[in-house]
């Protein structure tokens, strides 16, 4: 038996940092897996009953980092608000370099050729490196104690070997020395280079605090107070005190604080929180309702049914923040690359340095080139292309009412070039109406014994039929031996009845001739509503249909996926009489009807036989095993099952557009992986070369490190203006 456990991890400053955790927690005993999310700043690992909490954590406090277990319960910080803290805090230092930095550049580009300047420059230098710049050489050494150097350690030597160099200098050779140009110094390059590389720091904190601000919009959603009656008393209190089987009341304008059922009122509920849609969903007694959503009519007296982590609320924050701490698949090439990088680097610095000296005799010179590599190379935007694009997407996924559920998501959506939806419920309402009656018994009596026997269904179509029959003033009774035969019908015992109504081959499957019936049957079934049959005594009583409506919005989708190149389908246990006549109305491409919910896994199976990559729309309860087949099952959920296992995405409103603004959205969030990934690779390709080359001076090249790790993210960020 396995188990996942989270962890929040302090200390982590670059992406190998993260790889470096991963990797060590992946070898301690009973650990299967490990993620480290660097946006998230969370861990994750798959254990066995054999693993033990200390043990992992002293073995990630050996190569310099911290982790603390995350509690099923715990009130975990927001990611954002840790964020704004850091970069508060690396403003601060930002503003004390800086302040010391600026003399110091002045002293050494136009300053006066006395012998003091360089010893000011020393004296300022040196509270920079060691005080501003102590993060960095604390953190470097760690790693290298442990053997596992990272950006940290190109920061920290690059600083460190330009000032010990200037110090030795200035103080063998004296400040006349340097003033009169007989010897070099570099204050004001390691001052520099720290002050940069804090500015950078702190727009890189600010831009992530912005990136993973979606958890935290969702967290602060919740009501601040509640209704509770109480003996008929109403009082108000905290939310975090309503409990399962409490009764609240909702007035309109206020959110409701909790999930549950509403026992008396009606009104109009504000559900754009969960679904992305902005209209209201009319709430009666038996409706459920869920908490952060807003009443807006009417007076509701509601049944608390869940609360706290229970709610649909906190289980959208946890699918989020799921789909955040995993991986792309494209990641794992940026996580090798970090793991070996900064090694690599250092040794690229190294020969650069050699290779100056033997060729120019200059050790200034071969020092400023080796530095220069070395804070080049930093690989920071390679750590923040992929997890800051998924952290801004999924986010914004969040506030249109859809959920990703890993990040493979968003490499498989560039892929898919097919879309197979479920008819009903999908592409259709799902509300199905009783449109037609053909029998030759008395007609309130058979309407009588089929409603009695559809009232024991759940089914749309039963509902319909127990709906329509009770307008049509049948008096409806009780059901015995309910059976329902998946995907052909029903029977049961009504009034010591054998009733029996479903399609043909069930009537076959009972030995109940149906030819007597037929043209009947096929004069109704013209019209393309769904069809059935009634039967007892062993012989047919009756034909009924029942009809369901499209969606307003359904063909409008079926044409936005054919302008991105993408095929539809749709797999449906509909005659294909039926299905053909709503699939000519919305143009869809290939119609597969008479299927039964397992036959829809073989329909899609044969769409990827033959080579394509198929999307499945469909109900995250009767779809089940299609989503899973599907190489992207998009899930249609509600409030009450939105944690549907079986899909990749989870649609929180029955709209087949937003199926497509999900592909679109997983697409787009892709392309901006890739295009951080590409000026990351691109950026390192080109300037450690530049450095090694002498053609970049150390200043320059800590001031483009910091902006490339800034680009990256404000390129992640133009995500959250996706519509």
């Amino acid at each position: 038996m396995t188990d996942t456990i989270r962890f929040d991890v302090e200390g982590m400053t670059c992406a190998s940092c993260a790889v470096r955790i991963e990797r060590v927690l992946s070898k301690q005993d009973g650990v299967e897996s490990a993620v480290v999310n660097f946006a998230g700043q969370e861990a994750r690992a798959t254990v066995g009953s054999d693993a033990d909490v200390k043990t992992l954590r002293d073995a990630v406090a050996r190569i310099g980092y911290e982790i603390s277990e995350i509690g099923p319960d715990d009130d975990r910080r927001p990611v954002s608000e840790r964020y704004s803290d850091e970069a508060k805090r690396q403003l601060r230092n930002v503003i004390g370099a800086g302040a010391l930095t600026a003399p110091v550049m002045w002293l050494a580009m136009v300053g006066p050729a006395e012998s003091w300047n360089p010893w000011v420059q020393f004296v300022l230098t040196t509270a920079v490196v060691f005080i501003f710049g102590w993060q960095f050489h604390v953190a470097t050494w760690k790693q290298v104690t442990s053997l596992s150097p990272a950006m940290d350690t190109l920061i920290s030597v690059g600083t460190l070997a330009a000032w010990i160099y200037s110090t030795i200098v200035l103080f063998t050779e004296g400040g006349d020395a340097v003033t009169t140009g007989q010897a070099h110094v570099f204050f004001e390059t390691a001052g520099m280079i720290i002050t940069l590389i804090l500015v950078g720091r702190f727009f890189e904190a600010r831009a992530k605090g912005q990136a993973s601000q979606a958890i935290a919009k969702l967290a602060s959603l919740g009501a601040k107070q509640a209704r509770l009656v109480v003996d008929g008393v109403e009082r108000l209190v905290d939310p975090l005190e309503l409990a399962p089987g409490n009764t609240i009341v909702v007035l309109p304008g206020d959110k409701i604080p909790a999930d549950g059922t509403v026992i008396e009122g009606r009104s109009g509920v504000d559900e754009s929180m969960l679904t992305g849609e902005s209209r209201a969903n009319a709430k009666e007694a038996g409706s459920h309702v869920f908490a952060a959503t807003v009443n807006q009519q009417g007076r509701l007296v509601v049944e608390v049914t869940g609360v706290g982590p229970n709610t649909a609320l906190a289980q959208i924050t946890r699918l989020v923040e799921e789909a955040q701490a995993t991986k792309a698949p494209i990641q794992r090439l940026a996580d090798q690359i970090s793991a070996v990088f900064v090694p690599v680097v250092i040794a690229i610095a190294v020969v650069t340095g050699l290779a100056w000296l033997i060729a120019t005799q200059d050790v200034a010179r071969s020092l400023q080139n080796s530095v220069a590599v070395l804070i080049i190379a930093c690989p920071c935007a390679l750590g923040l292309a992929t997890p800051t694009a998924i952290m801004v997407g999924s986010g914004r996924g969040a506030e249109m009412g859809i959920l990703f559920k890993n990040a493979e998501v968003f490499e498989r959506a560039k892929d898919t070039d097919i879309v197979a939806f479920d008819k009903t419920g999908t592409l259709t309402r799902g509300a199905m109406t009783l449109v037609d009656v053909d029998t030759d018994e008395d007609q309130r009596r058979f309407l009588t014994l089929v409603g009695s026997l559809e009232a024991g269904s759940e089914h749309p179509i039963g509902k319909a039929v127990a709906l329509g029959a009770e307008e049509r003033n049948a008096v409806l009774t009780s059901v015995e031996d309910f059976q329902a035969i998946q995907g052909k019908g029903a029977h049961g015992i009504v009034d010591g009845v054998h009733v029996i109504v479903g399609t043909p081959a069930l009537m076959a499957d009972q030995n109940i001739a149906v030819e007597p019936w037929s043209s009947r049957f096929d004069a109704m079934a013209a019209a393309g509503n769904t069809t059935f049959l009634a039967a007892w005594d062993g012989e047919v009583r009756g034909v009924l249909s029942v009809a369901d409506t499209v969606r307003e919005t359904s063909a409008g989708a079926i044409e936005d996926l054919h302008e991105l190149g993408v095929e539809t389908a749709m797999l449906t246990g509909d005659s294909i009489r039926v299905a053909s006549t709503i699939g000519a109305e919305l143009g869809i491409d290939e119609v597969v009807a008479d299927l039964m919910p397992g036959d829809k896994v073989s329909a899609i199976t044969n769409m990827q036989n033959a080579g394509r990559v198929v999307a499945f729309v469909g109900d995250g309860i009767n779809d089940s095993p299609a989503l899973a087949r599907a190489d992207l099952g998009m899930a249609i959920g509600s409030g009450s099952d939105i944690a549907i296992e079986a899909g990749d995405v989870v649609l929180m409103s029955g709209d087949p557009a937003l199926s497509v603004t999900a592909l679109r959205l997983a697409r787009s969030t892709f392309t901006t992986i890739r295009q951080n990934l590409f000026w990351a690779f691109a950026y390192n390709t080109a300037a450690i070369p530049l450095a090694a080359l002498g053609f970049l001076n150390p200043m320059i090249a800590a001031a483009a490190m910091a902006f490339s790790s800034v680009s990256v993210v404000l390129n992640s960020l133009r995500l959250r203006r996706f519509h």
